[in-house]
């Protein structure tokens, strides 16, 4: 748990632009008002978190699940968000799919120009093996290793 009650405290940052994206433009909104929802929002995260966390518990399991959190937010009376809330992690999760993927795509990508570098310069200079060893050498350091003299040869 936190040291201090403040610790507890969501980013006021954060807060403040979920306020803004809210409320119609031209309404502003004092500080106080400011605190008292980032405090508000605070106790609540807190709340669910504690209720998720019972679920589980109650469930012999020490890891929160999504579906803990949502029957938490039913339990809490809450349950008119949950079906929304579900569209948004399934969302979510199918965004970081596509991110995976694009990321393996690259990956490949890079892998291929790099066998076609080495192919080519293969050919061209006819000294397989040491091209084979600089190519290696150059791979390695891309992918962030320093070290070439632990590379086996």
């Amino acid at each position: 748990m936190a040291d201090k009650p403040e610790d507890l405290n969501l980013p006021a940052a954060v807060v403040s632009r979920l306020i803004k994206e809210t409320l119609p433009s031209g309404i502003k909104l004092s500080k106080d008002a400011q605190t008292a929802i980032n405090k508000a929002a605070g106790v609540f995260v807190l709340y669910c978190t504690a209720c998720a966390n019972s679920l589980a518990l109650r469930n012999k399991r020490k890891t929160l699940t999504a579906n803990d959190v949502f029957s938490a937010l039913e339990d809490m009376e809450f349950d008119n968000f949950v079906p929304e809330l579900k569209i948004c992690l399934e969302a979510f999760r199918e965004e970081q799919k596509a991110k995976l993927a694009e990321r393996k795509r690259k990956q490949t990508s890079n892998e291929e120009v790099m066998k076609a570098k080495k192919a080519s310069m293969v050919e061209s200079s006819g000294e397989g093996g040491e091209v084979e060893e600089r190519e290696e050498r150059q791979a390695h350091r891309e992918e962030g290793h320093t070290d070439t003299a632990s590379m086996s040869t």
